[in-house]
């Protein structure tokens, strides 16, 4: 039987806020990916006064199937692909092109609904916390991290997360510092199931908070 951990993702939030205290620093910056990590995130940075940003990945589907990720892109078109996958399904990166323009420009269209732009300010923070509600394939935390190191060159790159499973935090232990994660099951089957309400995160929902984070940052 699975054991729900959160209420929601506020819970969530709060909970791993308890063991974050040590980023109680003005040289921290929070990026959430949302919908449902900005949520997450904002309960951290309530506790902690930090300054809190979006960074908005997309999973690339196959062509043939958009609900089948096959990895993930980011806003400067970072792109992370699952090789081994498209070597069994017989597709190449090019096969993707589309796809990933779409992705691309669903980005952009978010990041300036969201943030109202789709530059960043000279953020100069020397830890970078990345957030997101819970992880299960990877793939958009991958590309994430490797676009924070390109666009804001931090110093320190702090993945926090409520839950994860065991072998895609074995993978991204030598792409992060420190990796914060609240429960890290073998048995794993979505990030949901460790939820008592995992509904679904509306458009307003971000925008809402991105207008309250925009009056405190």
């Amino acid at each position: 039987m699975i054991k729900i951990l959160f209420e929601d993702r506020a819970d969530a939030g709060k909970k791993l806020a308890d063991i974050m205290e040590e980023y109680k620093s003005t040289d921290t910056l929070i990026l959430a990916i949302p919908r449902g990590g900005l949520i997450v995130g904002v309960e951290i940075a309530r506790r902690f006064n930090l300054k809190i940003d979006l960074i908005i990945p997309r999973k690339i589907g196959a062509p043939f199937n958009p609900e089948m990720a096959v990895g993930a892109v980011t806003q400067d078109k970072t792109v992370i692909l699952n090789c081994l996958l498209l070597d069994r399904l017989g597709l190449r990166e090019e096969d993707l092109k589309d796809q990933i323009t779409q992705e691309v420009k669903e980005i952009d269209r978010r990041m300036r609904l969201y943030r109202k732009s789709n530059h960043y300010p000279e953020y100069k923070q020397k830890n970078i916390i990345l957030v997101d509600d819970g992880i299960a394939t990877g793939y958009t935390v991958f590309a994430s991290i490797n676009s924070i190191k390109k666009i804001f060159n931090p110093d320190n790159v702090i993945l926090a997360v409520p839950v994860a499973p065991f072998e895609i935090i074995e993978k991204l232990k030598s792409m992060v510092n420190i990796i914060k994660c609240l429960h890290i099951p073998e048995d794993f089957y979505a990030v949901g199931q460790f939820y008592k309400n995992f509904g679904q995160t509306s458009d307003q929902e971000v925008i809402d908070l991105m207008e309250e984070i925009a009056k405190i940052n």
